[in-house]
């Protein structure tokens, strides 16, 4: 095989998408290439025991499944076996017959390969191809000797490696669909550097350690992290966990495990958040990129269901985001799965859009979350990367690092990086995916290391000279805060009530606008005679009450008062007279259409003396939690609004994390001349192409 690195191998077997010009789209290519490559590994590995398997498979006939399973997979020595005597090769024999042969040779493998071409929907491809005359040829060449996927040929790591890279391709060729799986490898190979960099005990010898994404996509994260610890230490044993709901991106990554010698029973179908795969496990690393802006409506009464009988002890107990958003959730779910520090404890990261840090006031779910974590102290960093890294959306991304292990410096302290200009610009553009951070690869700068480096330095107002806009600034690109500098104290502040009062005709016929008075001729009788009566007694009644107002205006002469117990004094004094006896809620109504708002007026006040509240003046304020509450109060407020006071019973305890804040940086407006001189040189552009179009030789002047 002419063909020696991994990625001249993917490049090759990609290729074969040319045989399916026509009746494929370039973003379908992946539904047939990926399934044939996995096929084609697995006969390769297969093909020196076959003839063993089925002599043996012969002798086992009346065993228990379990049984002829073990006995098999000790002659394979991998997890996964065929009974068809049929091989890839084999299916060229009767091409009239390769479409009903090959689903055969598919259904002969053991349950957990065919498992994998049910969720793929291989055999819908299968019959596509086979009535556009593809099929014949596209297993052809897969079976040839240019495709020689055995692992004397190419060993696991490599294969690996190859499978990757056709993942790659097929989600750059299909950026739209497959983004929404398939993380771009230099953010992944950035989020693991952060999360493993710091551990000291990955060089041990025969090192055991879990790594769980609960969003695995086609395997990625999983994949890059395991790499790494590899390279660092070739005797580690990390062990590889991950569940997806989407069935082809887990076919795929279940795939990629049992491809590369792992136990591909870790990968775990269903909905993270309503069939966890993995309810009693925990582990060392996590790491995930969870949907963004998805709703979890679907999922919201088995999640409130959980947190309303566990509590704590569930994966929900510190709140729940809105609904159209489920980042958080992965995230709780995630801190459930931690070890205890006891035990060693866990590290996690994971890729968020910009709403979890800010999204929600105080007393919501989504600051309660942050609440949560912060003050368990194990949010340790957070990096802002650059816009447009992503297939399927060109917001800007930020990457959490959470521990319930900290190191010493770290304790009570969380780390923002501004890592927004550490990209460079991509050739041709995929998708949304403009930008990619420079891995040191192909003459790329090394913007991943350097990252890296400016979180393990763990610097304040840490410096980088960058490259912006084309001209080098020093900037800031580190900054250290302490954890209580996200909180704040959300305090209502209040104002008193102040109204004037006025038995007026126009007041006086503002009445009919109010619903409480209006509700005193209705009535809610099915009864049609009672329910008229009524409301016949209600408009008497109505009434009744406007002719006791029109008689406390000419009592008052129309008068102006300034002070509610002056006027109430004079109101149920025409009110005992006339015999009407308000009720409290027909008196409500009397002084909400006698009043009016004035700043001049008396203070309204409660039976005990206290001001009521003018729920239109009502503000709030957020004060930061290292700052004492009274004294911010009469520094900010009180000299601008002297008559306001602190309502206690409504203040709550809010955090978010304004990173963009934190990091701006003041640019001055251009000068005005620079702006004139683009003006007159955009006119001079528009004349020409007005000239142009018209043939005019004036509007060249």
């Amino acid at each position: 095989m002419a063909v020696q690195t991994h990625q001249q191998t993917a490049n090759f077997i990609w290729s074969i998408c040319n045989l399916l010009r026509g009746p494929y789209k370039r973003n379908e290519y992946r539904k047939v290439i990926l399934p044939l490559t996995i096929l084609r590994r697995f006969d390769c590995i297969l093909e020196p025991s076959k003839d063993e398997v089925l002599a043996e498979f012969d002798k086992l006939k009346g065993k228990s499944e379990t049984i002829v399973s073990a006995h098999l997979r000790t002659i394979t020595g991998v997890p996964f076996y065929n009974l068809s005597k049929l091989t890839f090769k084999k299916l060229l024999d009767d091409p009239n017959q390769i479409a009903p042969n090959l689903n055969s040779y598919i259904n002969a493998f053991s349950p957990n390969v065919r498992q994998i071409f049910e969720k793929l929907e291989f055999g819908i491809q299968v019959t596509k191809m086979n009535e556009k005359n593809l099929l014949f040829n596209v297993i052809r060449k897969f079976a040839s000797d240019e495709v020689d996927l055995s692992p004397q040929n190419i060993d696991n790591l490599q294969m690996g490696y190859v499978f990757e890279e056709l993942i790659r391709i097929g989600a750059e060729q299909s950026n739209e669909e497959a983004g929404e799986h398939f993380t771009p490898r230099e953010v992944i190979r950035l989020m693991v550097n952060l999360l493993l960099s710091p551990e000291t005990d990955l060089r041990k010898s025969h090192v055991v350690k879990t790594i769980y994404d609960p969003a695995c996509g086609t395997g990625g994260m999983l994949s890059v992290a395991e790499n790494y610890i590899r390279q660092l230490n070739s005797e580690a044993q990390p062990h590889l966990f991950g569940q997806d709901w989407n069935d082809e991106a887990y076919g795929i990554c279940r795939a990629d495990m049992l491809i590369k010698g792992e136990d591909s029973d870790k990968i775990k179908p269903d909905c993270t958040f309503e069939k966890d795969g993995f309810p009693k496990e925990k582990f060392d690393y996590m790491l995930a990129n969870p949907p963004f802006g998805v709703e979890w409506k679907q999922q919201q009464k088995s999640i409130e269901n959980e947190r309303a009988t566990l509590g704590y002890d569930g994966r929900f107990g510190a709140g729940t985001p809105r609904i159209n958003d489920g980042s958080l959730l992965f995230l709780q779910h995630m801190i459930s799965k931690m070890r205890r520090p006891e035990d060693g404890g866990s590290r996690i990261g994971i890729v968020f859009n910009g709403s979890p840090l800010f999204t929600g006031d105080a007393g919501s779910g989504e600051s309660n979350i942050r609440q949560w974590i912060i003050e368990n102290d194990w949010l340790e960093a957070i990096v802002a990367m650059p816009d447009q890294l992503f297939y399927n959306t060109g917001i800007s991304t930020y990457i959490w690092i959470v521990t319930n292990r900290k190191e010493k410096r770290r304790t009570g302290k969380i780390q923002l990086i501004d890592a927004r200009e550490f990209y460079i610009k991509m050739r041709k553009s995929l998708g949304n995916k403009r930008n990619q951070i420079g891995d040191g690869e192909e003459n790329r700068p090394d913007q991943i290391s350097e990252i890296s480096r400016i979180y393990g330095s763990f610097t304040h107002d840490g410096k980088r000279t960058l490259a912006i806009d084309g001209i080098k600034k020093e900037v800031i690109v580190s900054k250290i805060f302490d954890n209580e500098d996200f909180g704040y104290n959300k305090i209502t502040v209040e104002r008193p009530l102040r109204l004037n009062f006025q038995a007026s005709a126009e007041r006086i016929a503002f009445l009919d606008d109010i619903k409480a008075f209006q509700k005193i001729a209705s009535s809610d009788k099915k009864n049609e005679a009672i329910r008229q009566k009524e409301i016949e007694a209600g408009i008497k009644r109505q009434t009744a009450i406007k002719t006791m107002l029109q008689d406390l205006q000419k009592a008052t002469a129309g008068n102006l008062f300034k002070d509610r117990i002056a006027f109430l004094k004079e109101l149920k004094s025409i009110d005992q007279k006339s015999g009407v006896r308000l009720s409290a809620p027909e008196l409500k109504a009397v002084l909400e259409a006698l009043s009016e708002k004035d700043e001049t007026a008396e203070i309204c006040r409660d039976k005990g003396g206290n001001p009521e509240p003018d729920t239109d003046l009502r503000d709030t304020e957020n004060v930061p939690l290292k700052e004492n509450i009274e004294a911010y109060f009469k520094r900010e407020v009180l000299p601008h609004v002297p008559d306001a006071w602190i309502d206690h019973s409504k203040t709550k305890v809010g955090y978010e994390i304004p990173l963009n804040r934190h990091f701006y940086r003041y640019e001055p407006p251009r000068a005005l001349e620079a702006i004139a001189a683009d003006v007159k040189t955009l006119e001079r552009e528009i004349v020409a192409m007005l000239a142009e179009i018209t043939g005019s030789a004036e509007g060249l002047k």
